[in-house]
């Protein structure tokens, strides 16, 4: 992971903004983290990040940036900063493509507050045009259709049951976002997308259901929407009012609230759309059953044959060459499609950085000596999935251990959890965190998020964690979840364990208050590492829990290994139970 020197970048983009009359713009930084903002001015530079990546950031940002760490005390966000570098009537500017409608008010006022002149949406993106031929191309994999024994239910049946939403709620329609945009009335479906992308089977699937219009037209379109809706008359001095206004999700862009007619037109909501792909139906659940099933034996053939080279045969291996053995694995499985993201092989230090990406040829050697890391998933015809790891293949230290098992303590309070419908994941945080803070310990993301199937490893609107959102979405039957609690010491190791669990109706021996109560279901097959748990630490429920996961481990995933001696005998040794009078690894 390299400091990348962007001064070039950063004189070539103040030059942009002094010809577009900006004293503030976002963004451009030689950080590679999902999750980021960055904001320049003629003198400074500033990049906001939360604390997933703050080693990450450290390392990769050269001397030209201010790193602002979200979250921590006294640290500002980017929105009071920027607006803080707008005093004197400066104008900040933004594409407005690349920010939402709500972030742009918020910020506008921020920025009047603290005597900046105004927040400018620049259609012209000044970072593209620094990047001219060195801006990655645009995604171009090809859509293709999911038969209905994986979906469960076909795309007609899920716009009609959109448009029952929108009667309901009396919306004009729908604009929904993802790698390409979509506009969903009473009566038209429409998808945005460039036909290139389009599979041979997709046009006839959609059949006469949905237009089809290239990506660049939603924009116009969206205009002409905007325009034709029907107006109420004026009122006593009131101006005319839309009768029906436009959905659009909160996460939306500021140039499609705009386009469309801006705040009188436009109702912004939560995705109705995000909230019925968070709760799977049968069939989906079922799949995910199935592919983690599948997963998981691919994830202990990976382990055993990463311990054989290492501490038998001595093999140097580097973290990416032990990446490309684990995906070579899972592609031999039923139904593999490809990952579901780039997999985080960490060793030592490199695992304290939470997101870390080894990279072809500037990567670490794998040390069998230290902690090894592995979050990877990947994506299945029936199912997503997403598995953390950590294994020590010599031993490890008495701080390793503790931190481990308290990590596993936080897993499994949480898979045990049973709670009343209408509970968020913001009130489930801390039930895996506890025992780090007994401690004294933390970490620095969240606990869980959502997991689509066979679409986005990380899927709204829920998640299990801090953010003032996941307080606004209660748990619903049939959600995908992670329950990935972890400990990070940074320059020395990082622990994460990572299960998939489902949410499903509780059997409860009283229903207070005439209500559902829920609980999760685990999906994920693979071993805890049995070398970094201390069973002293553990309780005669968490040790019954872990023998009990270890067993249907061992009896889902051992048909898989007919004819592999190596990995049977791994899977054998680290399933085997607890000895719980002794309080040790029997």
């Amino acid at each position: 992971m390299e400091t990348v020197n962007t001064t070039k970048r950063l004189q070539d983009l103040r030059k942009l903004m002094k010809d577009n009359k900006v004293d503030i713009y976002e963004f451009i930084s030689g950080f590679s983290g999902s999750a980021g903002t960055a904001v320049i001015t003629s003198e400074k530079a500033a990049l906001a990040t939360d604390g997933r990546y703050f080693n990450q950031a450290s390392k990769q940002l050269d001397s030209n940036w201010h790193l602002l760490k979200q979250g921590l005390e006294d640290v500002p966000t980017w929105q009071e900063w920027t607006a803080e570098q707008s005093e004197g009537q400066k104008t900040v500017g933004v594409d407005p493509a690349v920010i939402t409608a709500p972030e742009a008010r918020k910020l506008s006022e921020k920025i009047k507050k603290k005597g900046g002149a105004e927040l400018l949406g620049v259609k012209a993106n000044l970072v593209d045009l620094v990047w001219a031929n060195e801006r990655p191309p645009r995604p171009n994999e090809k859509v293709s259709v999911l038969d209905i024994e994986f979906a469960g239910k076909k795309f007609a049946e899920k716009i009609e049951d959109l448009r029952k939403e929108l009667d309901k709620k009396k919306s004009a329609g729908l604009i929904v976002f993802f790698f390409s945009y979509a506009a969903i009335t009473p009566t038209t479906a429409t998808l945005y997308v460039d036909q290139s992308k389009l599979g041979d089977k997709v046009i006839p699937h959609l059949g006469e259901n949905v237009r089809i219009r290239p990506y660049s037209a939603i924009f116009e379109d969206s205009k002409a929407f905007g325009e034709s809706l029907e107006m109420l008359a004026p009122i006593a001095g009131r101006p005319p009012i839309p009768k029906k206004k436009f959905w659009i999700s909160t996460k939306a862009s500021w140039a499609l609230s705009l386009e469309l007619g801006g705040e009188e037109k436009v109702e912004e909501v939560r995705s109705p759309v995000g909230d019925a792909k968070a709760i799977k139906n049968a069939t989906e659940l079922e799949g995910m059953r199935a592919c983690h099933i599948r997963d998981g034996a691919s994830l202990s053939e990976y382990f055993a044959w990463l311990e054989e080279e290492l501490v038998v045969k001595g093999t140097k291996l580097d973290e990416v060459q032990a990446a490309d053995k684990l995906e070579e694995i899972r592609s031999k499985k039923d139904r593999f499609v490809g990952l579901s993201f780039d997999t985080i092989s960490s060793t030592g230090p490199n695992a304290a950085v939470i997101h870390y990406k080894p990279e072809r040829g500037n990567c670490s050697i794998i040390d069998p000596t230290a902690l090894y890391l592995c979050d990877s998933g990947a994506q299945y015809l029936d199912g997503t999935t997403d598995t953390t790891r950590t294994l020590h293949f010599g031993e490890p230290k008495e701080m390793e251990r503790k931190a481990y098992t308290l990590v596993l303590k936080g897993v499994i309070a949480l898979d045990r959890a049973v709670f009343p419908k209408g509970t968020s994941g913001f009130a489930l945080d801390s039930l895996a965190r506890q025992f780090l803070w007994r401690e004294g310990l933390d970490y620095r993301h969240g606990t869980g998020h959502g997991v689509g199937s066979y679409l986005n490893v990380h899927e709204g609107p829920i998640g299990i964690g801090t953010r003032i959102q996941y307080s606004e979405v209660p748990l619903s039957i049939g959600n995908v979840l992670s329950d990935e609690p972890g400990y990070y010491e940074d320059g020395n190791f990082g622990i994460r364990i990572e299960n998939m669990i489902m949410a499903q109706e509780a059997e409860t021996n009283h229903k207070f208050g005439d209500k559902p109560w829920l609980s999760f279901e685990h999906v994920t097959m693979v071993p805890m590492c049995r070398k970094l748990i201390d069973g002293k630490m553990l309780t005669p429920e968490e040790r019954t829990w872990l023998n009990d996961y270890h067993q249907e481990v061992f009896d889902k995933t051992k048909g898989f290994f007919k004819g592999d001696e190596r990995t049977l005998k791994w899977l054998e040794r680290e399933t085997r139970s607890i000895n719980v009078m002794e309080f040790t690894l029997a």
